[in-house]
């Protein structure tokens, strides 16, 4: 099980406890309600919470919060830079209530072979989507679909799953020219 799993899991538990532990105390008898004919008030009645369900329902609440900034503003992308095999530039993504690594670094004019192995049986993840590169595939469960694309452009080229609820990005740097070869025309040219 994943962190992320756990972390999910938690807090629903959580929620869970709360939600059963706790009983609708501003629920009024039946006969204490006013009838509809009646003239309503404007006044307000005042009804007191224990002390620990304030409690408890403040510390939920900033609970909450704290994932939601940890998980928007903290939480770090996983970032790899491709393996190069005889000319082609190969990474295997896992497809797992996400993406990861959810940041891949290539080289532009370079062939990239992306290997995304899908575990997740969520309909979301059935599908990837890599628009800068004008492609949409199928993955099926439990199975490796290897697309394979030649970036010519330096830039940052976002994949997406088949409803755009899961992102990833393809870093394409540029070509860059090896200090030997322009150390060679350095030496030509003198």
């Amino acid at each position: 099980m994943t962190r992320k799993h756990w972390m999910i899991g938690s807090l629903a538990g959580f929620g869970l406890v709360l939600g059963v532990s706790s009983t609708s105390i501003a629920q009024m008898p039946h006969d204490e309600m006013q009838p509809s004919g009646t003239a309503q008030t404007t006044s307000f009645r005042r009804i007191d919470q224990p002390l620990w369900l304030k409690s408890a329902v403040t510390a939920g609440g900033i609970g909450l919060i704290g994932v939601e900034l940890w998980w928007f503003l903290f939480s770090k992308s996983k970032s790899r830079k491709a393996d190069t095999n005889q000319g082609i530039q190969e990474v295997t993504i896992t497809v797992d209530g996400g993406y990861e690594p959810n940041r891949v670094v290539v080289t532009a004019g370079q062939p990239v072979r992306l290997s995304f192995d899908r575990r997740d049986p969520s309909s979301c993840l059935e599908a990837v989507r890599i628009p800068g590169f004008h492609i949409a595939k199928d993955l099926p469960l439990n199975q490796v679909t290897t697309i394979e694309f030649t970036p010519t452009e330096p830039g940052e080229y976002e994949f997406t799953c088949g409803m755009n609820m899961f992102r990833g990005t393809i870093k394409v740097q540029g070509n860059a020219t090896p200090i030997e070869s322009t150390q060679t025309l350095v030496s030509q040219r003198s």
